[in-house]
């Protein structure tokens, strides 16, 4: 099965919906699934969709498992609710739990790039019971941050800092969606200062065709960015709702890759695995890697998460 999976092989992968309390998530569900064998769920990050994880779902169902991939909550073909307050942490965890409800599956391997990232890993501790394993890429679990986390991300990084400037309802929203392939093709962080030039905007990175960003820039035109940025705008009621779970630590079999170039890295280190994560089986640093990982480099990522797997099986 080839790595790199084209736009029509992947429109091809059958899909199901999903309710989870009142609203739909669109759930792509491919591969049969050996006995065994856990259904490996993949969540996305920002601004990102389950096609991020085209390259990963051809290679792990050829492999034996069954792949259920989420337009998460906000984007895509999924429920867009208005209400900021639909997007927090334990909502978002309990879209996982509906997932695996839909196909009677009692638990799973769970896979989060980004923000997917950050959810499975709360999954991981809010949910232990459903999670087999937990990968996380690009983000890594961090300990409870000792008071709200925007002040702090205010006062150390500045307005500008992109989580900072998401908070404001709308002016982001508005930015982002202004021209959406610029956004999508952006080579920095975005800011307010970002939002405030007119350039034009890039070409593609080589790892993204022309017909691959098409296929994002169609979606996010017709969508908007306001569900994924409502993730962050929930940032300090997650860390007021997730209290109870301070003293946890994740203790199934876990894996963290990423790209050494990275730029979440260099605010977001992963210092606190050694303690959160106790049963760690590998800490995966693609050298000249970026943020868009799986995408980038689909060969050693799924080398990566099939070995992972290989050791979590029943």
């Amino acid at each position: 099965m080839p790595t790199h999976v084209t736009l029509a092989e992947w429109e091809r992968v059958a899909t199901r919906e999903v309710t989870s309390g009142d609203i739909t998530l669109r759930v792509f569900d491919h591969g049969e699934g050996r006995p065994g064998r856990p259904p490996v769920v993949l969540c996305h990050g920002f601004p990102e969709l389950a096609f991020s994880w085209r390259h990963q779902v051809f290679a792990l169902a050829s492999a034996g498992y069954r792949v259920l991939v989420p337009d998460m909550r906000g984007y895509g073909g999924s429920s867009r609710p208005a209400d900021v307050d639909a997007y927090d942490i334990l909502t978002l965890c309990g879209d996982l739990s509906a997932v695996l409800d839909d196909v009677g599956a009692d638990d799973a391997v769970f896979v989060g790039h980004d923000w997917g990232a950050m959810v499975v890993w709360q999954m991981a501790l809010a949910h232990p019971e459903r999670v087999r394993a937990v990968a996380g890429m690009s983000v890594p679990l961090t300990r409870r941050a000792p008071a709200p986390p925007v002040p702090i991300l205010r006062r150390r990084l500045g307005e500008d800092f992109y989580m900072v400037w998401f908070q404001e309802p709308g002016a982001a929203d508005a930015a982002l969606g202004r021209n959406v392939r610029r956004t999508l093709v952006a080579k920095e962080i975005y800011s307010a200062r970002w939002a405030e030039r007119h350039d034009e905007p890039s070409s593609p990175p080589p790892w993204l065709s022309e017909e691959e960003l098409a296929y994002y820039v169609e979606s996010f035109e017709r969508t908007g960015f306001t569900g994924g940025l409502n993730y962050y705008r929930n940032l300090d009621r997650n860390w007021e709702l997730t209290e109870h779970l301070a003293d946890r630590r994740v203790t199934q079999p876990s894996l963290f890759l990423t790209g050494s170039k990275d730029p979440v890295g260099q605010f977001m280190p992963a210092k606190d695995h050694g303690h959160m994560l106790t049963d760690q089986r590998a800490h995966v640093v693609l050298e000249g890697g970026g943020h868009w990982i799986q995408q980038q480099r689909p060969d050693e990522v799924n080398a990566a998460l099939l070995d992972f797997l290989s050791q979590v099986e029943k």
